[in-house]
């Protein structure tokens, strides 16, 4: 009756409901409501092809939300060219971006390692209220670390 997988999320419910965290109760509770309702086959394929890409798409939305909505303008922009911290940002958000891009590749080519990604994630979303984009980031910090140990091996 009960499936490996529905059990699997039926755990990732209870961590979530113990750790009271909303994002981890939410993802789980849709795909347990897509599974019960037979729509996993179909779905859940193209949820995975396609998912990553629509979540940095609902992202980038909501980083240039306040650019649409004037929070922030081209005086803004130029200000922040003048503090060192925006400088650090700045070369954060490219450092951030590469590693995304080595972790988007690593999940396409290497799917087993998401496995262990998505652990970590839960183990960081649950315990220590971390947030859900750590698979993405932390496939690119594997991917980068991967490399690097290839490299001295």
């Amino acid at each position: 009756m009960f499936s490996q997988p529905l059990l699997f999320l039926l755990l990732l419910l209870v961590i979530g409901l113990v750790a009271k965290n909303s994002s981890l109760i939410i993802a789980v509770a849709f795909l347990l409501i897509m599974k019960v309702f037979g729509a996993d086959s179909k779905f859940f394929a193209i949820l995975q092809s396609k998912g990553i890409n629509w979540g940095v798409t609902v992202i980038t939305i909501a980083v240039l939300a306040p650019i649409a909505s004037g929070d922030i303008g081209f005086k803004d922009l130029s200000g922040a060219f003048k503090s060192p911290y925006a400088w650090i940002a700045l070369i954060s958000g490219i450092v951030v971006a590469l590693l995304a891009k080595g972790g988007v590749s690593l999940l396409t080519e290497d799917p087993h390692i998401t496995t262990a990604l998505v652990l970590g994630t839960i183990i960081a979303v649950s315990l220590f209220k971390g947030i859900a984009v750590g698979p993405l980031i932390g496939a690119g910090i594997a991917y980068i670390a991967m490399k690097a140990f290839d490299f001295f091996k």
